[in-house]
Parts: structure tokens; C-alpha cells; sequence
């Protein structure tokens, strides 16, 4: 029933989230307003509970000597898939496609699999302008939507799919308990779904580039009937795409035993029979 295959599809929608999120700065200025300051906030693939333990290992910043972990930075996970009904259609639906790789093979693919991700993204400051400055560098370019076009197939680049990435929600906390010299930890999370596609194994198949129709005498109406005609198609040029403006060459072979293997067909020519001899007339001649 299985075959292996691998679209890389998950890997690529992690890979496609986390590069809108990797180029946000924050900026520090004096109280002249002149920059003091432009600092590039890291982001990596990581569950939230994981960096609030860092922060809370080193709390003290008076005592401890240990080095806590800088901040601000963020970090995402992917928390769910979820079936996307809204979007099912028909599952024999499939297309067929030239592979870019083999000109003598095409590929036919079925409807992909409609699915929902569901993507967290934490952000981590020790103060409220480095958390909203953030914040306000993504909200806009989410209304509440943003597409990305992306390549879903590994085989074949040709084919590309628009992906949104929708907000759903934006929630805040200040994770900050213990006496002033304690670490305080700024925390917005905001929730994202993005609307992806799976797609199964390529089906491929060669290209029918040859067409051999033989042509039988009706003696006892069973392909042990004796030869009439060979008809051999062929395209022009031989090694035409699909896509490309080509013609059909057609050559009609007799095999009659009276003219031996090679005998062919004429053109407005046919078979005469005289005195238990056959032989071939043109035009009258």
C-alpha cells in the first residue's frame, strides 16, 4: 500500500515560518533620542517552557556570577496539526506533468491532503519597549494574513503554492515574582495557523513516443489471423515535449509472403492478383 516519498513539506513550512521572524531589530536611544544601540533579536525552533527554564536557572542578578541568557529573543514550535475540511476535494483528482528531469517521462500526482499547522511564537524581553518594539514590527504585515509562495514538490520546482499564514490571537504576560533584584521576563505569544498542503508519491510513467496498429485478415477472427498491415507512428521530431509543436510520421507495412519481409504499402496503391501472381499497382500502371 506505502511507498516511500518525501516532499520535505513539513520541514519546509518550519523553514518558511521562521524566515519571516529572522530580520527584527530593536533599538536603544538615549533621552536626546540618538541610537545607542541596534541589536538584531535572535530567534530559534524551541518550546517556550525550555528558555523560561534558562531565564529561571540564573534569577539573582546580583549574586549569581553565571552568565543568563541574553535577551530579548524569541522562539516558535509548531503545537498542532489539525485536517482542514473546509478545503477537502475530490481524492482522485490528480494532474499530469512533464518531468523536468527525464524528457521521456511524465509524473501524474492525486489531490494533495489538506492540512492546518498550528505555529507559536514566544517573545522574550527584560523590558516593555524591547517587547513592543517587537510586536509592532510583525502586526502589521498580518491582516490578519500573509502569503508566502513556496515550491511543495521536490521534483519538480515548476510547481509553486501560495501558503497564508494567519494570526489568531496575541497574549502577554510578565513573568516576574521575587524581590527587585530578581530577573524580570517579559513574555508576548502569538498564535498562527498555516494553511499547507501534503502531497503523495509521483506516479511516473514514459512518454508514448511509438504506435504499432496491426491489421489482420478476418479468417477465424482470432489474433492467429494471417498479417494485412503494420501501421507505425511515430512523432516528429523524435524527442518532441508534450508542450512543444510537433508533427506524426506514419508507415504502413504489408507482410505479405508473395513480397517477402520488406514489402510496404503504396500510397494509393493496392494488391492485384492474376494468374496466382500478386504484385503491386500505382495509378493505373
Amino acid at each position: 500500500m506505502f511507498e516511500y516519498f518525501y516532499h520535505q513539506r513539513i520541514k519546509k513550512s518550519v523553514a518558511v515560518f521562521g524566515t519571516i521572524f529572522n530580520d527584527i531589530y530593536v533599538v536603544r536611544k538615549n533621552s536626546s533620542g540618538n541610537v545607542l544601540s541596534q541589536v538584531k533579536v535572535p530567534l530559534a525552533y524551541a518550546p517556550r517552557e525550555k528558555y523560561l527554564e534558562r531565564i529561571r536557572t540564573n534569577p539573582d542578578l546580583r549574586n549569581d556570577s553565571t552568565v543568563a541568557l541574553k535577551l530579548p529573543r524569541m522562539s516558535f514550535e509548531i503545537t498542532s496539526f489539525q485536517y482542514d475540511t473546509t478545503r477537502k476535494l475530490p481524492k482522485l483528482n490528480n494532474f499530469n506533468r512533464d518531468l523536468p528531469t527525464d524528457i521521456d517521462k511524465r509524473y501524474k500526482i492525486y489531490q494533495p491532503v489538506p492540512y492546518l499547522i498550528s505555529f507559536q511564537l514566544n517573545v522574550y524581553a527584560k523590558n516593555q519597549d524591547d517587547a513592543l518594539q517587537i510586536v509592532e514590527q510583525i502586526l502589521p504585515y498580518f491582516n490578519p494574513q500573509y502569503s508566502v509562495t513556496i515550491k511543495p514538490v521536490e521534483e519538480d520546482p515548476t510547481i509553486k503554492e501560495d501558503v497564508p499564514i494567519t494570526i489568531q490571537s496575541v497574549s502577554f504576560s510578565d513573568d516576574f515574582e521575587g524581590s527587585l533584584e530578581n530577573r524580570r521576563t517579559i513574555i508576548y505569544t502569538l498564535d498562527f495557523i498555516m494553511t499547507t498542503n501534503f502531497y503523495g508519491p509521483l506516479h511516473k510513467s514514459n512518454i508514448i513516443r511509438k504506435a504499432t496498429t496491426d491489421v489482420h485478415q478476418l479468417v477465424n477472427q482470432s489474433e492467429n489471423d494471417p498479417l494485412f498491415q503494420r501501421h507505425t507512428t511515430t512523432i516528429n521530431p523524435e524527442n518532441a515535449r508534450p508542450t512543444d509543436n510537433f508533427g506524426f510520421t506514419t508507415v504502413i507495412d504489408e507482410d505479405f509472403a508473395e513480397y517477402g519481409p520488406d514489402a510496404r504499402y503504396v500510397e494509393d496503391g493496392y494488391i492485384v492478383i492474376e494468374n496466382g501472381e500478386s504484385y503491386i499497382e500505382t495509378d493505373g500502371e
